[in-house]
């Protein structure tokens, strides 16, 4: 089978990361240690289902990857030779005798590899349903690596065919368009923090960062809770748009702290440095983008006893004042992956109800899946993926039907 094939390197790993921070929307192919290589496909165990590959989603965790972007302290968490991708759609190839799943069927992958995979007892927050915070990452019959796409036993999306364990397979309604099935992945990275810290009605939410997850952000607040005030930040015309077909009721374009505070209902407090103070504001503030300026605005955006929650990828970020999660009592957390959380008094799966809200109708996805290639041309997909306002790109999908 065909496989694009991320090979770990170092001295390349160090120099995209010089090169992107000086051109930051450019892809660099020669650079990348990536090639489409020709594999024999190995299933882990027995139980494990062949699929055959119809969509790949590229995520922001690829990219950084590509761009020398991911946090140094992450490399215990994934193991190389890897084929990329886990955003993935596929249809079922072969079945063990006696599985529950038949040839044909439409599966979404959910990624994460935890102890069940591992063919580990559960770990203690496996056992509760949190396995995105499985402590046995780097422990069992599978290589190190938290997902598929980053795991050289696993394999990835991005290849012609690819084995999963059974527990990581999710039935795709007949009436879910393939198109749309893809987004299945970004929707639950959105889903689990809104599931996690869902607001009330009448609160006001500021979402921060209008690329695929800022949208699906607002799309589920709008949907999950109609009485919120929703509040996007946005960079590029393009995503302003989409964010207010997707229910925000402000969008703001690259704002100033005066701005942001205006908007959220603070009042501001002059300091003689240091840029102001806001005064009350946001009940909830969905970090998208995790820079050290989002982050620093949205702590001082939120009224006393907010939540501000981290669900942008971020690493080392530099000179963040934290007085206003002392002083007002700020609740700040991380928000990584899906597992299970609770909606309206019931227990639910996360990338099931992710699957469930395609499916039903009335969430809406115009314009979010923007770009789709066949994977020869990987090349063109990640450049277009690398520069979001010149091609004014939302989700990028590798189409492995092709």
């Amino acid at each position: 089978m065909r496989a694009l094939v991320y090979t770990q390197s170092i001295p390349r790993y160090l120099l995209s990361r010089w090169c992107y921070r000086f051109w930051p929307r450019r892809f660099w192919p020669a650079l990348a240690p990536l090639k489409v290589q020709e594999l024999s496909l190995l299933a882990p165990g027995p139980e494990w289902i062949i699929l055959r590959n119809r969509f790949c989603g590229i995520c922001g965790s690829d990219l950084n990857l590509l761009k020398g972007a991911e946090s140094y302290l992450l490399e215990p968490y994934g193991s190389f030779p890897a084929v990329l991708g886990h955003e993935v759609l596929a249809e079922v190839a072969e079945a063990p005798p006696g599985s529950e799943w038949q040839p044909g069927e439409r599966v979404v992958v959910e990624p994460v590899l935890p102890c069940e995979v591992r063919g580990l007892p559960p770990c203690r927050y496996c056992s509760r349903g949190a396995y995105n915070l499985c402590e046995n990452f780097t422990r069992g019959k599978l290589a190190a690596g938290a997902t598929i796409g980053f795991n050289r036993d696993a394999g990835g999306g991005m290849a012609e065919f690819m084995a999963a364990h059974p527990s990581r397979l999710v039935r795709v309604p007949p009436n879910l368009e393939d198109e749309v099935a893809v987004l299945t992945d970004s929707l639950a990275s959105a889903l689990q923090p809104v599931l996690d810290h869902l607001p009330g009605e009448g609160d006001t939410v500021v979402v921060c960062g209008a690329g695929i997850i800022g949208q699906h952000l607002l799309r589920l607040v709008r949907v999950l809770v109609p009485g919120a005030r929703l509040v996007a930040v946005a960079r590029y015309a393009f995503q302003e748009a989409l964010a207010r077909a997707g229910g925000a009721d402000t969008v703001l374009m690259s704002p100033s702290r005066e701005e942001l505070a205006a908007a959220v209902g603070a009042r501001m407090l002059p300091t003689t440095l240091g840029g102001g103070n806001p005064e009350g504001g946001a009940d909830f503030f969905f970090d998208c983008v995790g820079s050290r300026s989002s982050m620093q605005e949205g702590l001082l955006a939120l009224r006393a006893r907010g939540t501000y929650v981290l669900v942008g990828t971020a690493g080392t970020l530099n000179r963040v004042d934290l007085s206003s999660v002392w002083f007002r009592e700020l609740r700040v957390i991380g928000s990584a992956m899906y597992g299970y959380g609770h909606y309206q008094g019931q227990r639910v799966r996360t990338y099931e109800m992710a699957v469930d809200l395609l499916a039903r109708g009335d969430y809406p996805t115009q314009g979010l899946l923007t770009h789709t290639f066949p994977l020869a041309q990987y090349r063109q997909a990640f450049a277009v993926a690398f520069n979001k306002p010149r091609y004014e790109c939302m989700k990028v999908a590798l189409d492995l039907r092709k």
